[in-house]
């Protein structure tokens, strides 16, 4: 571990067992708890790192481009997406022998309006909300803590993509292990991209849209 001051070590952990709470308390805010969770993230960062928040997320101005955001993260996340549905969850489903979970997504099918409401749920919750706080926070803060040796990016790595699988249970089994990976590779992307969180943000939010696309017309 670094020679880190009290506050850097006292607020992460305060911050986390906010985020806890909020997760797994009695109070279940569902959708929007990603959306609360982010500013409280910002906030913590904004007195731990003066008055900085952003770029200690890997908010980078430098990189924030047509060409990052419009047109590398979506082909980055067609290829995501055709790697999950024809190699992913097969595989995955193969081993487990229990399909994903998608009936929470069936009142998307057919429904234009429905699929607009989600499409900016899921940019804001998933697309920021999820990458500001496992991306963004545990993975810099994870970085923080234990260095960046190749043994400590890839601890970082696979115990935040059990996290975050874990989040999806709601899925089952499967969906939590395809999840699982999912998040492992956006963590790696984020990494090999010098943590530029607007890349993985939107990486994220393009492939949430392409899989509402697909349920809207029934292609689940």
């Amino acid at each position: 571990m670094k020679n880190l001051s009290l506050k850097q070590i006292v607020l992460p952990l305060l911050t986390l067992a906010i985020i806890c709470f909020l997760w797994f308390g009695p109070i279940q805010i569902n959708y929007v708890v990603n959306i609360i969770i982010s500013i409280l993230i910002i906030l913590a960062n904004y007195i731990e790192y003066n008055g900085k928040p952003f770029s200690a997320l890997g908010f980078q101005r430098e990189k924030f481009t047509l060409k990052n955001i419009l047109v590398l993260a979506p082909l980055v996340a067609m290829g995501l997406f055709i790697f999950y549905v024809f190699i992913l969850v097969p595989g995955i489903t193969t081993l487990t022998g229990a399909p994903i979970d998608y009936s929470s997504f069936d009142p998307l099918k057919g429904n234009l309006s429905a699929c607009l409401t989600a499409l900016v749920v899921v940019w804001a919750s998933a697309g920021f909300g999820e990458e500001i706080i496992f991306r963004g926070y545990f993975m810099r803060q994870f970085v923080k803590f234990f260095g960046e040796s190749k043994v400590s990016i890839v601890l970082n790595i696979i115990v935040l993509a059990c996290f975050f699988g874990f989040m999806h249970s709601y899925q089952g089994i499967t969906g939590q292990l395809v999840t699982g990976v999912v998040g492992a590779i956006l963590a790696l992307i984020f990494y090999l991209r010098k943590y530029d969180l607007w890349f993985v943000i939107a990486v994220h939010g393009f492939f949430d849209t392409i899989a509402i696309i697909c349920v809207y017309f029934g292609l689940t």
